[in-house]
C-alpha cells in the first residue's frame, strides 16, 4: 500500500538524454489508499523512456473529469492557472498526449479496490498498471456490501 504520492525520481520526462538504469523495473504490488470521498487528482505524465507513445488510460469504477492537458512536462506552478473547472469532459479512459501529459480529478465514493491500466496490453506487460484501494465510507450506503452467507468458497 506504498504507492509514492509522487515521481520517486524527477528527470526531464519529454527529453532525449535519459538518466541511466531507468528501465531497470523492480518487482511488487503497490496501491495507493484513498480515503472514503476523498477529491483525488491525477497528473499522468507521458515519457520518452523508449518511445514517445499516447497511453489511453483507462478507471474502472469511476468517471473522471479531465481538467487539463498539455506537451512537455507538467508544471504544477503554471498548468494549473489553465485548468478547465467550468465544463471538463467526463470520460473513464483518457489519452495522455505524446511527450505530454493529462490532469484529472474524481471523487473516490465508490468504495473497493479499482484498477487503473494503460488499454495498450503490451504496456501492462511493462507496469502501467496500478489499483486505487478506496475505504469504506461511515454509513451502510458507502460501504462494501459483505457477500452471501451461501456463497461458494473458492
Amino acid at each position: 500500500m506504498n504507492f509514492p504520492r509522487k515521481p520517486p525520481r524527477k528527470f526531464n520526462y519529454t527529453g532525449e538524454n535519459l538518466p541511466e538504469n531507468l528501465l531497470t523495473p523492480a518487482f511488487g504490488t503497490k496501491a495507493m489508499v484513498l480515503e472514503y470521498n476523498a477529491s483525488v487528482e491525477l497528473i499522468l505524465q507521458g515519457t520518452n523512456v523508449l518511445v514517445g507513445d499516447n497511453h489511453p488510460m483507462h478507471l474502472h469504477g469511476f468517471s473522471f473529469y479531465v481538467v487539463g492537458w498539455g506537451f512537455g512536462n507538467f508544471n504544477p506552478k503554471q498548468d494549473p492557472l489553465k485548468y478547465n473547472l467550468v465544463d471538463p469532459p467526463e470520460e473513464t479512459t483518457v489519452g495522455v498526449p505524446t511527450n505530454g501529459w493529462v490532469a484529472l480529478r474524481f471523487r473516490a465514493d465508490n468504495p473497493g479496490v479499482w484498477l487503473m491500466h494503460c488499454h495498450l496490453e503490451r504496456h501492462q506487460t511493462w507496469g502501467m498498471s496500478t489499483v486505487f484501494l478506496v475505504k469504506n465510507g461511515a454509513t451502510p450506503g458507502s460501504r462494501i456490501v459483505l457477500p452471501p452467507h451461501d456463497l461458494p468458497k473458492c
